[in-house]
């Protein structure tokens, strides 16, 4: 009998790995709902869908391993991370989904909770004001409009799978839908910025790249509460915290 390892817990969700199968618990059906439609329409390798059951969805293991991890050295060949590029395109090219995801939020939602989150952080201890307000300038140039894609929504440097230099598959879609494109490169390459000239030469076209920066400090700005609550360190060297020190 295999062991159980417990991949990621907290009060939202539990992801669980039984050998080569990883059970996923979610009490939010809706985000189910939408990491089995994203997979289907996906035009990149996803997990298999052994079955689904709410709130459990079980799926296959990928082969292969991460490009590394936030907080982490980053690992793998500027080859690998040019070919997570050209994957990242080429779900940006795809037809869009039916729903919007994660990336897609409005504008003027965006910017609200923005603000409310800025306004806890310092009121509540957690950050530096003048750090807290360097980053909220920074993430300005993200809020503008935006022509949608096909994005996942959490595309975390652990979520992309590679051997040697091939994308074997990409996971953790319950974020997925119409977006803008940038948030995804900015995610993926959050904490590890010295990657993304590998990862746009594979991309394959000219990007924003003070966008980029500013999805990466609107992306930690946002985080940073939500990790403290629910026992993860945004503080650890290369993290969140990081990421905001580093546009002072």
């Amino acid at each position: 009998m295999d062991e159980v390892e417990v991949v990621v817990a907290h009060s939202e969700r539990v992801t669980l790995r039984v050998g080569d199968v990883f059970l996923k618990v979610d009490a939010d059906q809706a985000r189910i709902d939408a990491e089995v439609e994203a997979m289907a329409l996906a035009p990149v390798p996803t997990p298999e869908v052994l079955w689904c059951k709410p709130p459990v969805l079980a799926i296959t293991a990928l082969p292969g391993t991460t490009l590394g991890r936030l907080g982490g050295p980053s690992t793998g060949s500027p080859a690998a991370w040019a070919a997570a590029g050209a994957a990242i395109r080429k779900l940006h090219d795809a037809p869009l989904p039916p729903r919007p995801g994660r990336a897609g939020r409005s504008i003027v939602a965006l910017t609200a909770e923005l603000d409310h989150e800025c306004e806890l952080l310092v009121a509540n201890g957690l950050l530096p004001a003048d750090l807290v307000t360097r980053n909220r300038h920074v993430a300005a140039a993200a809020l503008r409009p935006w022509a949608p894609a096909f994005t996942h929504g959490d595309l975390q440097i652990a979520h992309v799978f590679v051997d040697g230099d091939r994308v074997t598959g990409i996971i953790d879609w319950s974020e997925a839908g119409r977006g803008d494109a940038l948030y995804d490169l900015a995610t993926f390459t959050l904490g590890h910025e010295e990657r993304l000239d590998d990862v746009i030469a594979g991309y394959g076209t000219d990007v924003d790249l003070e966008v980029i920066r500013a999805w990466s400090s609107l992306r930690s700005l946002l985080a940073v509460r939500w990790l403290v609550e629910h026992g993860f360190d945004p503080f650890t060297p290369g993290c969140e915290v990081d990421v905001l020190r580093s546009r002072m």
